[in-house]
């Protein structure tokens, strides 16, 4: 059963991401009760304005190292376990006092990659967020690190507020950190760096991203741009700010409102004006304007209407917004059950698929054998896997010594790339890019020193991976029946559990979808990616 968020149609929904040095001092390990206050208090103005507040908290171990008088962080992984445990009954205690001091309740969410590995788990999840926004209650996310090793860690807490983001379907991702924007040059060696206060193309990025990680946490400035990039695909808003002046945020979202309202009305100055991204109230608003106005292209945030916090309010001069790095979403987000089958699931392998096969599930038909043209790996039914766009070779092609030569590492599929709803999109095999994906994912390659016939091209052009799917059947089936005819995987195998090696259903793309609705609906201002029963198709 889906739930419906009541809400106010010009709310937004805002997560704030807080580092481990952001919460406790690197040295002494004492909680930097100034900067939590004043996250408390912007939290609370933002939920009083009648926005939705969800808070990603490191910190843990930092706090269980004061409470043990250790001095740092044990290499021995049971040891830090052990300290996460001891930490987060303290980090949410101290939580709880500083929002109990003006009568906020909140509410722990731990959570590991396995918690949403499945389907009904991740729905679960939404749908304990979506009930606690209902209450008005501020949700407090974290890592579980007590039970959390490699193969099951988001990694660090960027990617997880990335993935809290898109389930909680948000308008804005904010991650606090002790530099206050993204710079071209490392503004701690160069004093000549300038910050970058918007990007547009996160693959075409020329920034410094070398400043490390704390002592005390595990991401750095690389890490929070795997994490905008994942959540801009989600279409998510992604900020990056100074974690010591928390109440910038409200200025900064009013000043990206009003950005936002600007470039609709300078697109649209001679056009009716409709954008699904906005809600209704302020599509008509802004038509209105332009009825009574003059139409001019070069209209300023003046110009416009309020947007958030959404009462109107004197309009902030560029010059005084606070400084900060500002990722804009892509223009049509991956949602829901397709952003989970992507980024929600780790891969156990490789499926090599032919451009037959690539142009119909591009259609929205789903994945036949015929279409097959290898497997790599090992992986059980219903399982995820990579799928890799290869141009298949006749039969008799000379074999290649060994098994890690005949699957080389593919080339990534642009995830920002938008192809045309016209017809399926045409691999580019020129692309080095990497999609947004979890630190510490293992590919299961075999690498085994044996002759294994050339299935496909290598080089010219190369493997392409262009999505993920969640398979009917697993590695040594898909080994037997690629390439035959959905009538013979009877005679193949002896049983047919399905005509499709993957239903549409469960294959994702990067960058190339439109997901049916999600469950439950949170109810985002009339985006029609959200909408009851409605599919897209390209």
């Amino acid at each position: 059963m889906a739930f419906h968020l009541k809400k106010h149609p010009n709310q937004l929904t805002i997560v704030i991401k807080l580092g481990t040095s952001s919460i406790v001092d690197e040295v002494t390990h004492m909680p930097l009760l100034s900067i939590l206050s004043l996250i408390v208090e912007t939290a609370v103005k933002l939920h009083q304005d009648g926005h939705r507040v969800v808070l990603v908290s490191s910190g843990a171990i930092g706090v269980g190292l004061r409470r043990m008088d250790l001095e740092k962080r044990p290499k021995h992984l049971p040891k830090v376990q052990a300290l996460a445990a001891i930490g987060q009954c303290r980090l949410m205690s101290l939580w709880d006092q500083l929002f109990g001091h003006v009568r906020q309740p909140i509410a722990q969410i731990l959570l590991t990659r396995n918690d949403i590995a499945d389907r009904t788990q991740y729905q679960n999840a939404q749908n304990t967020f979506l009930e606690l926004i209902n209450m008005g209650v501020i949700p407090i996310v974290n890592e579980n690190d007590t039970l959390a090793v490699t193969e099951i860690k988001f990694g660090d807490n960027d990617t997880l507020s990335a993935i809290t983001a898109a389930m909680v379907q948000a308008d804005y991702l904010f991650l606090m950190t002790d530099v206050d924007a993204l710079y071209d040059k490392n503004p701690r060696t160069n004093p000549d760096a300038k910050a970058i206060e918007v990007v547009e193309d996160i693959a075409e990025l020329a920034a410094d991203v070398s400043s490390a990680g704390s002592a005390l946490g595990t991401g750095g400035m690389s890490t929070k741009i795997v994490a905008a990039r994942l959540a801009t695909s989600a279409g998510v808003t992604t900020v990056i700010t100074k974690s010591s002046n928390p109440g910038n945020i409200g200025a900064i979202i009013k000043y990206a409102e009003a950005q936002k309202a600007a470039r609709i009305s300078s697109r649209n100055s001679m056009t009716s004006f409709h954008d699904d991204s906005l809600p209704l109230a302020q599509t008509a608003a802004l038509n209105l304007h332009h009825i009574h106005h003059d139409h001019t292209p070069s209209a300023t945030p003046h110009d416009n209407p309020a947007t958030p916090a959404r009462t109107p309010s004197p309009q902030l001069d560029p010059e005084n917004v606070p400084v900060h790095t500002r990722f804009l979403p892509i223009a049509h987000p991956i949602r829901d059950r397709y952003f989970w089958i992507l980024y929600g699931l780790a891969p156990h392998g490789n499926v090599y698929i032919d451009e037959g096969a690539w142009k119909a599930l591009s259609t929205k038909a789903g994945l036949l054998p015929v279409g097959v043209v290898d497997v790599d790996g090992h992986f059980a039914q219903q399982e995820c896997v990579r799928l890799v766009v290869v141009k298949r070779l006749p039969p008799g092609t000379p074999a290649l010594q060994t098994q890690s030569l005949a699957h080389p590492t593919p080339h990534a599929h642009r995830p920002d790339i938008h192809h045309s709803h016209s017809g399926p999109p045409t691999p580019n095999r020129t692309m080095h890019y990497t999609p947004p994906t979890f630190p510490h994912s293992h590919s299961t390659m075999s690498s085994s020193a044996i002759l294994q016939p050339l299935q496909y091209e290598l080089h010219d052009p190369a493997p392409l991976e262009v999505g993920r799917a969640v398979i009917n059947y697993s590695a040594s089936e898909i080994r037997r029946i690629k390439g035959l005819h959905s009538t013979q995987i009877q005679e193949a195998l002896g049983y047919a559990d399905s005509d499709y090696v993957a239903f549409r259903a469960n294959v994702a793309f990067f960058g190339v979808e439109k997901s049916r609705p999600s469950t439950p609906n949170f109810g985002k201002s009339g985006n029609s990616n959200h909408g009851e029963g409605e599919t897209h198709s390209h």
